[in-house]
């Protein structure tokens, strides 16, 4: 049992490594990326696309990438209602054409010939300029290279993609959007679905009659607990704030904290909710180790039943991110880790009450 225990801890701050952001390798030459927003019905989008902007590719080569997004596809008017809420775009301005180039919108035919050169020309020289912070399109740009290959994005100026809102996708599909997050996220699935059944197992054959474990395994309930609030409580401001979730190479975390699913009933965000039970969780872990044992024995059962319930409730979370959301948050994959382990501490050992 040791080893399990040992075995989930180290994935958690396996997990948790992932989240830091790894550095890229550097370009041979700066590039200058933006997004694109046309109607194929709107003269001023053709006027952008036939006229203006083939000069610029000609002039820049491969330093210049532009992604262009059909808004009149159910995809590309979910991206662009992201994009508007995210850059933002403000409402006596949403129409097309409209270019996204950094933090920078430009709409019009007369703005975006007029503007977007010397932003080309600022972004080469400080370094370049990489592809707007809009929730979803990371989706997109894998499903454009899916579809085209891993080098399309590289070889192609103006890339024309056809965005699938995750509505219309299968359920392999949103899988293969991002195969190594989806299948850490089912790993992590499968492990607490067994940590769940081996606690109701365990409950039935000792009706929670749970034996003291060793010190280092009771302090290890806080410590975790600790993290987990951490982790939490970065999401609730998330959440509430709507800034961007700093998130590492694997997986979308935006695009999960920007879903329906980020806020229960549509009102309270989820990263508040788990910022109060691992609040909870510090609270009876007090109480039961530093009250008296005659007031914490009859509500023995209180610890492991709400720590039960956070890993159902987490394991419902870590279902949806693959399979519905199309898009995998390790700061939530590492809390549901952290509540598997404290699943497992509280269920083989209960915390040995102070007598008064």
């Amino acid at each position: 049992m040791r080893r399990i225990v040992s075995l989930l801890l180290l994935f958690v701050f396996f997990a948790a490594g992932a989240l830091w952001p790894h550095a890229s390798l550097a370009h041979e030459k700066p590039v200058v990326r933006a997004v694109l927003f046309y109607s194929p019905t709107c003269p001023h989008c053709h006027k952008v696309m036939q006229e203006d902007l083939p000069p610029l590719i000609k002039k820049y080569g491969n330093q210049l990438q532009i992604l262009m997004i059909d808004v009149t596809t159910p995809g590309g008017r979910e991206l662009y209602f992201a994009a508007a809420e995210s850059v933002p775009i403000p409402e006596d301005k949403r129409g097309v054409p409209a270019l996204v180039v950094g933090d920078v919108l430009l709409v019009g035919d007369v703005e975006i010939p007029a503007k977007f050169p010397g932003i080309i020309e600022q972004g080469l020289a400080s370094g370049g300029i990489d592809w707007p912070q809009i929730p979803g399109l990371d989706r997109a740009i894998q499903q454009y290279m899916a579809n085209q290959g891993e080098g399309a994005m590289a070889n192609g100026n103006v890339n024309q993609v056809e965005v699938k809102a995750i509505s219309e996708m299968s359920i392999a599909e949103r899988l293969a959007l991002d195969p190594i997050a989806s299948a850490i996220a089912i790993i992590t699935l499968i492990l607490m679905l067994a940590m769940l059944i081996w606690a109701l197992i365990y409950w039935a054959r000792t009706g929670l009659q749970l034996q003291p474990g060793p010190h280092w395994m009771n302090w290890a309930i806080p410590l975790l607990s600790l993290i987990g609030a951490g982790i939490a409580l970065y999401l609730s401001y998330v959440e509430a704030t709507g800034t961007r979730v700093v998130c590492g190479p694997v997986g979308d975390c935006n695009a999960v904290q920007q879903s329906d699913f980020a806020r229960l009933f549509g009102v309270l965000p989820v990263g508040v909710l788990g910022l109060l039970g691992y609040l909870a969780i510090l609270g009876i872990w007090a109480w039961q180790r530093f009250g008296s044992i005659e007031k914490t024995h009859p509500y023995g059962w209180l610890l492991p039943t709400i720590i039960f319930l956070g890993v159902a409730f987490s394991a419902y979370l870590t279902f949806l991110e693959p399979f519905i959301i199309g898009a995998v948050c390790m700061w939530c994959i590492t809390s549901a880790l952290i509540m598997t382990a404290l699943l497992y501490l509280t269920f083989r050992w209960t915390i040995p009450p102070r007598s008064t």
